[in-house]
């Protein structure tokens, strides 16, 4: 089995060394200091108290690598399109591409049963070229829950979590998806094969699209932002608009509202990804979180008012020269 990662960052290196100490024929896709310093010293996870260190091949050439069983997509979503081509030496007919990201992929209406089928989503893939490029039957689902940071190029500090849940578009226990899972259970990971993966997108992204973008524009950790009863109904209301559109895509929300905001909560002072990309002058995971719900109600006849005046605002945010806080 050969698995290449494509963005060896926080959560795809953490990856990297646990397949790779179990075992498995794994390759890095990175760039930079980080890439410079995993080809000096090998790649570094520190985890539960213990440092353990990995000797993986990596480069920033996918064309010195050839085709590959599983390509593990681990870049931000918005950070796909402008590379899809360079993918392409990767691709060989039975490749799958496992879409580790946050936000609704772009591959999202491959084998929807309903009237969308088919249907692709311009403010996560213009064009539809990733589509065109990679092919939707390659894809593979995956929530990720773990939580790790780059403490420096090539050492990675896992936070929390070993859960990837892992789905078919049309919700088949295939042989390729049985194999990535059990790859990644003998890794140390949880990786259950979900029937409904969408349903799983749609509960992680409920707190994504509404906790993040408020907290690039509030500047707040998670609790802060539940525990101010103003805040928390702006972040309800986003919720309620998004469950409206999600059911009417088929989508199954097995917890309430309430309940989904208090997970939020309970996490603490936390400043979510999309903050933590504002303060660092990278850029945000804005359309995948939170546009493409937009756009989706637009199909589905949802109105989304909540949604649409955090999405402008977000955007002009992200055009902003602001200073960074320190």
């Amino acid at each position: 089995m050969r698995l290449c990662i494509y963005g060896a960052g926080a959560v795809g290196g953490y990856l990297g060394v646990q397949l790779a100490l179990a075992g498995f024929e794994v390759t890095l896709i990175a760039r930079g200091p980080h890439l410079e310093a995993m080809r000096k010293n090998g790649l570094t996870l520190l985890i539960g108290g213990e440092a353990r260190t990995a000797r993986i091949p990596c480069t920033d050439d996918p064309a010195q690598l050839g085709p590959q069983d599983y390509v593990i997509l681990a870049l931000k979503a918005h950070s796909v399109r402008p590379v899809v081509e360079q993918m392409t030496p990767l691709m060989g007919s039975e490749t799958a591409v496992v879409t580790a990201q946050n936000g609704i992929p772009w591959w999202y209406f491959y084998k929807l049963e309903g009237a969308w089928q088919g249907r692709r989503l311009e403010s996560i893939d213009p064009g539809g070229s990733i589509w065109e490029t990679l092919g939707p039957q390659r894809a593979i689902g995956c929530v990720v829950y773990p939580s790790s940071v780059i403490v420096e190029p090539g050492v990675i500090r896992h936070v929390q979590g070993n859960r990837f849940m892992l789905g078919e578009p049309d919700g088949s226990r295939s042989p390729r998806i049985q194999a990535l899972s059990k790859a990644l259970t003998a890794a140390g990971f949880k990786a259950p094969v979900r029937k409904r993966i969408r349903d799983d997108i749609w509960l992680k992204l409920w707190g994504n699209l509404s906790f993040n973008p408020v907290s690039v524009l509030t500047q707040a950790t998670l609790e802060q932002m539940a525990g101010h009863a103003g805040t928390r109904q702006v972040i309800r209301n986003m919720m309620q608009e998004a469950q409206q559109v999600g059911r009417q895509l088929g989508v199954r929300f097995l917890v309430d509202i309430e309940t989904r905001i208090g997970w939020a909560e309970d996490v603490g002072a936390h400043k979510t990804s999309m903050l933590q990309d504002l303060e660092k002058g990278r850029s945000m995971e804005i359309d995948a979180l939170v546009g493409a719900v937009a756009e989706m109600g637009q199909m589905v006849g949802v109105p989304t008012p909540t949604i649409d005046t955090v999405l402008a605002l977000v955007r002009l945010r992200a055009r902003m020269d602001w200073p960074q806080r320190p």
